[in-house]
């Protein structure tokens, strides 16, 4: 009989002490597995989260901080940029300025330097007028004196003629120049006596 038991028994059916044996030994695996492995697994899991978690809000923090120093940088150059323009505005103008003031320091430095040229002219025509004066008396009171006939030597009556004679071409060259005529006019020494 124990072929007969043997043949019916399943081959493929573990006997019943071993499959006991064995849920025992599972679940005293399944007990220490939840009491010791889990929890350790658990919080090497939640540590990670954490971890990550904080590493995410760092990076955010750092990316917001990033952000903030960015529009500070943007408003400290938009600032420095106007600063610049307003430098350069200022610049132009005390540049404007200046040309302004130095082209009216030139306007009177020339307008003097005019003034002093035409002071100089006018006293260097008068020297001339004088020494013309005297020169053209002698030669009129010589050729006076040659056309009359008598000696011209008294001075006063010399110098009288002289001047009758240099107003006459004064008053000649007044006239001509302010009416635009030419005209001629003989001086004939002793005529007014």
């Amino acid at each position: 009989m124990n072929i007969l038991a043997a043949e019916s028994a399943n081959p493929l059916l573990p006997p019943l002490g071993e499959i006991i044996i064995g849920l025992i030994a599972f679940a005293i695996v399944l007990l220490v597995f939840f009491k010791l492995v889990a929890p350790r697994f658990e919080q090497v899991f939640r540590a990670r989260r954490e971890a990550i978690e904080g590493g995410i809000e760092r990076a955010e923090a750092m990316q917001a901080e990033a952000k903030a120093a960015l529009e500070q940088y943007r408003a400290q150059l938009a600032e420095a940029r106007t600063e610049a323009a307003q430098i350069r505005d200022q610049a132009r103008a005390e540049g404007q300025q200046i040309l302004e003031e130095l082209r009216a320091q030139a306007q009177q430095e020339s307008a003097r330097i005019v003034a002093r040229g035409e002071e100089q002219l006018a006293a260097n025509r008068q020297s001339v007028v004088n020494e013309l004066r005297g020169q053209i008396g002698a030669l009129a009171v010589d050729l006076a004196g040659r056309v009359v006939g008598e000696s011209l030597e008294d001075d006063a009556r010399r110098r009288g003629t002289v001047d009758r004679f240099i107003d006459q071409l004064d008053g000649m060259s007044a006239g001509s120049a302010t009416d635009g005529r030419t005209g001629s006019t003989v001086f004939v020494p002793g005529a007014d006596r």
